[in-house]
């Protein structure tokens, strides 16, 4: 692994050699954002550091004119976090923003689809107006027609090798069946995220038939139920994949109070390393991935399953980097660097 020292010294030479680009990022509002936390920083503070402009808009923001996807962007200036006794510290303020201008997407770049879900209906309408970004001008991250066709949880289903035993229906007798067949079992909203609406059913729950009406919307709606695996007690890993390579790894673990390992929900982090069996998932996923535009994502791995693709907003940098004294972010911005050349090449 390379020494924080290495990683000081090819930030330098590669703001020297690389020619600056432009690279736009759809976030939700800036002042929501956490620098400590959120990727979106991340990466918009690599992309800074390496020498790059960095600008912003919203979902909500971009428009089709003419044939061709615009937005009301803004320039950014971010103040990078510091890391001090092992947490990051931010500026207050740590961003300033220009003054707000209209111009076509194809004038970055590259482009970061980095909008939080649900996959609402805002969200599938932004995608479908990042459709009219030529790609072969810009680059867009992730891919929007493979974001609309990756929901979070269904997409690993394709993964048979790779998953726990799963079902999705809204049937309240074939979801019964199932978990009676499998004792405990795990039953996930489609649509949420951060652990939203996940819930622990098992066999001869006397609430059963309320949880079951509640989460399929009295049998209009699909859910996804998953065998329990006991070693979520252990952690719920999160792998970053950067086309289809894992270039980082974090457990996740739950608070006590909550079987939810997710951050959101109150579970911390530790550190931890990708396992033989996780290579082989993400060897498994890598040429799907590829082919669908899907270059930015996060899987979550239980006791060597695959349980949940995250394609949206997927997160973990910062807390892997104070963890491991990586960057990764400079990782993404690095591919995204040697993609644009390769492209300018042909």
């Amino acid at each position: 692994m390379r020494s924080s020292g290495d990683n000081l010294n090819l930030i330098k030479f590669l703001v020297i050699e690389v020619e600056s680009v432009k690279l736009t990022f759809i976030i939700d509002p800036i002042h929501q954002l956490d620098p400590c936390h959120d990727t979106s920083v991340a990466l918009m503070e690599a992309a800074q550091i390496l020498g790059h402009e960095v600008w912003v808009t919203q979902a909500n923001l971009l428009s089709v004119l003419e044939g061709k996807a615009w937005a009301i962007l803004q320039r950014v200036e971010i103040v990078p976090v510091q890391l001090v006794e092992g947490r990051w510290i931010a500026a207050n303020p740590w961003y300033k923003l220009s003054d707000s201008s209209l111009s076509s997407l194809e004038t970055m770049d590259a482009v970061f689809m980095r909008t939080d879900p649900p996959v609402n209906d805002s969200y599938l309408y932004a995608t479908y107006i990042l459709d009219y970004v030529d790609q072969n001008k810009t680059l867009v991250i992730n891919s929007p027609s493979g974001i609309r066709g990756a929901n979070e949880k269904m997409y690993a289903l394709q993964f048979t090798n790779a998953i726990p035993e799963t079902i999705v229906s809204a049937d309240k007798q074939f979801i019964r069946q199932f978990v009676e067949a499998k004792g405990a079992t795990i039953l996930k909203p489609l649509g949420n995220k951060a652990g939203e609406g996940i819930l622990f059913l098992q066999s001869g729950d006397r609430n059963f038939n309320s949880i079951v009406e509640l989460s399929t919307y009295q049998g209009r709606v699909p859910v996804m139920v998953q065998t329990y695996l006991p070693q979520a007690k252990e952690g719920d890993k999160r792998i970053i994949l950067l086309n289809g390579e894992p270039i980082g790894a974090l457990n996740r673990l739950s608070s006590g109070s909550d079987f939810r390992n997710n951050m959101a929900t109150g579970g911390t982090v530790a550190q931890t390393e990708i396992t033989p069996r996780e290579q082989e998932i993400c060897a498994q996923l890598a040429t799907k991935l590829r082919q669908d535009g899907l270059i930015f994502v996060g899987i979550d791995v239980i006791g060597g399953y695959l349980t949940e693709v995250n394609v949206t907003s997927p997160t973990g940098i910062r807390e892997i980097d104070r963890l491991d004294g990586t960057r990764l972010g400079y990782q993404v911005i690095q591919w995204v660097e040697q993609t644009l050349q390769t492209k300018q090449l042909k």
